[in-house]
């Protein structure tokens, strides 16, 4: 069966565009005529040069794709010029069946009979003895992120480096867009005792990279041991564009990510999984809808008055189907932006945050205080409960997004 699905996909393994012979070299402006590579697509027109000899494993999601949809593990798979040996799924699996905070555990994929190892909560040495029981020499990184640091699978890729070098392995990165542009990072900075799987290290909340300028980062910044690391850039992707520009299908890089309306929105919104307010799950519009029982109009009305840039708020309701208050209709906001360029969602999401506390006197953090976790301290909790308003808790992490930025200017890949 594995040998007829080969020989059944082999005749339309190669990816179609070419974006020139050099899979590493750095990535061109994109101009008339010039549509956006991803790096998967760079690779395979290359003819997979970059893995050639190599025994590869692959950490991928649904986000694996090609431009016409077909997954780059079936892809590569039908294609005797790889030697696949490996797939390694993270939070919410290879194939994307489990919620927030599951994972798809160990299996033989029935598509391709490839052996699927789970690294959800894996690290240092425990991963890194996957990687070596798997037997491959390369692993490769193909997955879509949401450009927030609270975004997990960012956290994947650091985690895989880490075990990557430990194991000896050499590493490999396929780049994609980050969905709501590369323009500068936003937002407060993580300090390290907050560190969690939803953010290791001191980069911001909005980071304004694409993954392999995040892979270069880690490992020129953060890995106590460097990784031995190639990435495969894309050709044609612009730091001012967000994923609609780049022509490619939009796949849900998990449950509660459904659009790319989604992700412009979520590394604000998101905050709101540090309270006892809904953030949108258990709904078609995770994180644009906001609210709980016993909110109406007035936070809508309090948000509005704010003159927000580029975002106006509607008065509410909905019924989640899971998650917070599933089956019951509570009031809120559903978040509308108007004007995507001049949006700014941390800075929307702390005004949400202090415009909820005011108006609806049931506002709490979650008990467990996850809200540091997210924002990485306790400062933005600690300025709200004091009555800050947004322009002073924005204030209080000026200086250490400035250094950020600093730091991350040396890591760009893309004009």
């Amino acid at each position: 069966m594995k040998l007829s699905r080969r020989s059944l996909l082999a005749g339309t393994a190669a990816v179609a565009a070419s974006a020139g012979p050099a899979a590493r070299a750095e990535a061109a402006p994109r101009g008339p005529g010039r549509p956006l590579r991803t790096g998967f697509e760079r690779l395979a027109a290359d003819g997979y040069a970059a893995l050639a000899g190599q025994r590869i494993g692959i950490v991928t999601n649904p986000t694996g794709i090609t431009r016409d949809v077909r997954h780059i593990v079936d892809v590569m798979h039908a294609d005797r010029r790889v030697d696949l040996l490996a797939v390694f799924g993270p939070e919410h699996g290879f194939r994307g069946t489990a919620q927030a905070g599951g994972s798809e555990g160990r299996y033989d994929d029935p598509a391709t009979g490839l052996p699927v190892y789970d690294t959800y909560l894996k690290s240092g040495q425990p991963l890194a003895d996957v990687f070596t029981a798997s037997g491959v020499d390369t692993v490769v990184f193909d997955i879509q992120d949401a450009g927030a640091r609270f975004y997990t699978y960012i956290w994947t890729l650091y985690d895989c480096m880490e075990a990557a070098a430990l194991a000896g392995k050499r590493f490999v990165v396929l780049d994609r867009p980050n969905p709501v542009t590369g323009r500068q990072a936003l937002g407060p900075v993580l300090h390290k005792e907050f560190a969690t799987f939803v953010g290791r290290q001191p980069i911001a909340q909005a980071h304004g990279m694409t993954v392999a300028e995040l892979a270069r980062l880690f490992n020129g910044e953060f890995l106590t041991t460097p990784v031995r690391l190639e990435t495969v850039l894309m050709t044609g992707w612009r730091r001012s564009d967000f994923y609609d520009a780049s022509g490619l299908p939009w796949v849900p890089p998990s449950p509660n990510m459904p659009t790319t309306d989604t992700a412009l929105v979520y590394s604000g919104t998101c905050l709101f999984e540090g309270t006892n307010l809904s953030e949108g799950r258990g709904t078609t519009r995770p994180f644009e809808l906001l609210g709980a029982e016993g909110i109406d109009g007035r936070w809508a009305d309090a948000a509005n008055a704010l003159g927000l840039p580029g975002v106006r708020f509607r008065e509410a309701y909905f019924a989640p189907t899971f998650s917070k208050f599933q089956g019951k209709t509570v009031g809120g906001v559903q978040i509308h932006v108007h004007d995507r360029d001049a949006f700014d969602p941390v800075r929307t999401g702390i005004a949400l945050l202090v415009t909820a506390k005011r108006v609806w006197d049931g506002f709490t953090w979650r008990p467990d205080d996850w809200i540091d976790k997210l924002t990485g301290s306790a400062r933005v909790r600690t300025m709200i409960d004091a009555g800050a308003d947004t322009d002073e808790v924005a204030g209080g992490w000026h200086e250490e997004l400035a250094a950020f930025r600093a730091t991350r200017r040396h890591y760009l890949l893309y004009r």
